[in-house]
């Protein structure tokens, strides 16, 4: 049974994240917070809080999680936009998917050319580029930051909406390998991506997840239009979850600059205090993810079919004379642990082809700057072992985490559906063979992940010995 100390650390947890929600839009209208101001001063010298003021300044327009805006508070010229893509959320995704390929075609076709039409009807082109090259060059008069991340947001699902015009995806729309999207999509998307600093045709977390969220909490664009209340509440469950560990993680970033800081000018008093802080925070956050990530919030028999499937993408372009193809919105693009990992002097879990396609510019920067300045690899057992001990914790709530994760991800990735082939959202399969091998391979991925952070903690604890 858990104790009353961890009842209350988890009800305490819960707390935090409604009372952030409620509290945070009036937060969002001061021009600066108690927390930007002293991470202005921090980036005065040090170079990791230079590189997350300018993911908090530029990509989070002030913020962290990202500030967004959707809809009326756009430019009118992007408007449309917003309205078209709620318009044809009814369309979408149907209970009965069929198994029948005429079928799905003549209901995606529809969906698609419906698309075009309203494109073509309500959104003037050439206004919307004209405000996408003032922002490019700096002008955010014509459009605020929180806008253009709200717009960001709406294209990045639109695509994602056309790419699959039906959910649950099925498996003649997996079958198609290049897609003729609308110039009103593609157009916009060439401005977005180069901004945030991707290559990727597709969608990623940062587009289709966080700058969802308006400063309220509420998600703008849903993908699910009154399947059943279990589709609902599985959708809005499984993509909070993103939104909370970046609210709950944003803290851990300045604590994990200070650390750096504090090891490298020898005061290991102030250091163990913020890897103490670090390791308390983080047990914490993960318990918000072991609480969501359950089959009482998050459903198995509806998440690969209603939530996960649009994720993903497996479609791509020619690019000098080679067939490129994207994967779509992965877990493993989520920001914290990213982060978390490069603070551990742990390797990049994405290779860099991947992460240049799916993870923005500042945040591969970030992650760049905490993996380069770790002291884990540098610590002694002369004159470290608190720190060693503190930093142990650390990579053990992760190591549980890890494990955790593959037990309860594995089920739900095997749930059936007979209407697609096996394709998580981050992995697109492009080789032959069976489910139950498609599967492995993730399993492999995962295990491959977790051995790692064994191996860190096991590094850790020879550096002092267990004495705990």
């Amino acid at each position: 049974m858990c104790s009353i100390s961890a009842i209350s650390q988890i009800a305490l947890a819960v707390v935090v994240l409604v009372l952030y929600r409620s509290l945070r839009y009036a937060a969002s209208k001061e021009a600066e917070t108690t927390a930007t101001q002293g991470l202005k001063e921090l980036a005065q010298h040090h170079e990791t809080a230079a590189a997350l003021l300018q993911l908090v300044d530029t990509d989070g327009a002030g913020s962290w999680p990202p500030r967004t805006t959707h809809g009326s508070d756009w430019p009118a010229a992007l408007q449309p936009y917003h309205e078209i893509y709620l318009e044809l959320l009814p369309l979408l995704s149907s209970a009965d998917p069929s198994l029948d390929d005429a079928v799905s075609n003549e209901k995606r076709s529809r969906y698609r050319e419906l698309m075009r039409k309203l494109f073509v009807a309500r959104v003037n082109l050439a206004e919307v580029e004209g405000i996408l090259a003032q922002a490019a060059a700096g002008n955010w008069g014509v459009c605020s930051r929180r806008a253009y991340n709200g717009f960001y947001s709406c294209i990045g699902v639109s695509r994602h909406a056309y790419r699959w015009a039906a959910i649950p995806i099925v498996k003649v729309a997996q079958d198609e390998k290049i897609i003729d999207f609308p110039a009103e999509l593609d157009i916009p998307w060439g401005y977005l991506q180069k901004h945030f600093g991707l290559a990727a045709d597709s969608g990623n977390n940062t587009s289709n997840v966080l700058l969802n969220y308006n400063e309220n909490g509420q998600r703008a664009y849903k993908i699910n239009h009154e399947i059943s209340d279990l589709v609902t509440s599985t959708e809005e469950a499984f993509f909070r979850l993103f939104l909370d560990v970046e609210v709950m993680g944003a803290p851990i970033y300045t604590e994990m600059i200070r650390a750096n800081i504090a090891y490298d000018q020898n005061d290991k008093e102030a250091c163990l205090n913020y890897m103490n802080n670090i390791g308390d925070q983080l047990r914490n956050l993960l318990r918000v993810w072991y609480q969501s990530m359950t089959q009482v919030r998050v459903n198995k028999s509806v998440w690969l079919r209603y939530c996960q499937g649009f994720q993903g993408w497996g479609c791509g372009r020619m690019v000098d004379g080679e067939m490129v193809v994207y994967d779509g919105v992965s877990g493993s693009h989520t920001t914290f642990f990213m982060a978390l990992d490069a603070f551990l002097g742990m390797d990049q879990y994405l290779s860099q082809e991947n992460a240049s396609r799916c993870i923005p510019h500042n945040q591969r920067e970030l992650c760049a700057s905490l993996r380069k300045h770790s002291f884990i690899s540098r610590l002694q057992a002369e004159g470290d072992k608190d720190i060693v001990e503190a930093s142990q914790k650390i990579v053990n709530h992760l190591k549980v985490w890890r494990s955790a994760h593959k037990t309860r991800v594995m089920p739900y990735l095997a749930q059936q559906a007979p209407e697609r082939t096996m394709m998580t959202a981050g992995k697109s399969f492009m080789e032959s063979g069976s489910d139950t091998a498609h599967l492995k391979i993730l399993e492999d991925i995962l295990i491959g992940r977790l051995k790692k952070t064994i191996a860190l903690s096991s590094r850790l604890l020879g550096i002092y010995g267990d004495k705990n």
